[in-house]
């Protein structure tokens, strides 16, 4: 059972952003939360990390800390690579009281889930999926890997092998080439590489959905190289205008958001401090 943190707890305060922009995001979100999105990753934000992806479930503070702001702003969305009812399964996203308006961005925001209807939208699936699948299985033989088949795309791990880094480096030109072939592209993350269909990324979903809600300022929480795009794509919102705010659940597999974030928190147990600090001092509706 999820624990439920006192929302005072003096370990909850906020940190203070390291940039202008930042400190300008987070006094926006904080001056009127009830317009603004709240935008998290699920894997290394979330959820930790672990060997087998099957078995990655949302930290066990999440819900409580996510369904304690979530009535305060305009809207929380997880943004994620999974399929989007993969991600409400693992994080234990449906029925939840608080978070009756949550909705989920799969597959990069190709895919959505609404807590209102609970039900998935999604696109056909693209041709060179069916092809990379059954080609796959000849060009990964004795590397050690293993394969998510996501549907709409296919997650090679390299985390489970004896050199995981020299297998990611290995076969990273390879199925490059294997994607560009089938009018497909990869997408490399923290022992992984995914091969999917371009045009639609984190930073497109994201930019999209700051649109659909009018939002006037804009957080988001990642960890890795896929949340990149949504990185520059608040970065490209605070140049026009809208306030936001790019933290970083950190790690030392992946250095990249670190560098460029606002705020740097340890992992899933310092995103939920932050979103319980968020909760605690947001203004509430109006």
């Amino acid at each position: 059972m999820a624990s439920h943190k006192d929302l005072t707890d003096p370990a909850d305060a906020l940190p203070t952003p390291s940039t202008g922009p930042g400190r300008d995001g987070l006094a926006a979100i904080l001056a009127r939360p009830a317009r603004a999105l709240i935008a998290l990753d699920f894997d290394g934000t979330l959820a930790p990390i672990v060997p087998d992806p099957e078995k990655a479930r949302a930290h066990p503070d999440a819900l409580p800390a996510l369904a304690a702001l979530a009535p305060k702003v305009a809207a929380v969305a997880v943004v994620t690579g999974r399929p989007a009812d993969v991600a409400v399964r693992y994080g234990g996203f449906a029925g939840v009281p608080g978070l009756e308006h949550l909705v989920v961005l799969g597959h990069y925001g190709a895919e959505r889930w609404d807590a209102v209807s609970g039900e998935v939208t999604a696109p056909d699936p693209h041709p060179g999926v069916a092809a990379v699948r059954a080609a796959l299985p000849g060009l990964l033989d004795g590397h050690g890997t293993w394969t998510e088949d996501k549907g709409h795309a296919i997650a090679v791990h390299t985390r489970r092998g004896k050199d995981p880094q020299g297998t990611f480096d290995a076969l990273r030109e390879p199925l490059t080439d294997l994607a560009a072939r089938n009018g497909l592209i990869v997408e490399p993350g923290r022992m992984v590489l995914e091969l999917r269909p371009p045009g639609m990324d984190k930073g497109v979903a994201l930019r999209e959905y700051v649109r659909e809600l009018g939002a006037e300022s804009v957080l988001y929480a990642g960890d890795d190289l896929g949340d990149l795009p949504a990185y520059a794509a608040v970065d490209r919102l605070r140049s026009d205008g809208t306030p936001g705010l790019l933290v970083c659940s950190g790690s030392e597999e992946v250095t990249e958001l670190s560098k460029q974030a606002d705020i740097v928190v340890d992992g899933p147990e310092g995103v939920v401090r932050l979103l319980r600090g968020l909760a605690a001092q947001a203004a509430g509706p109006g």
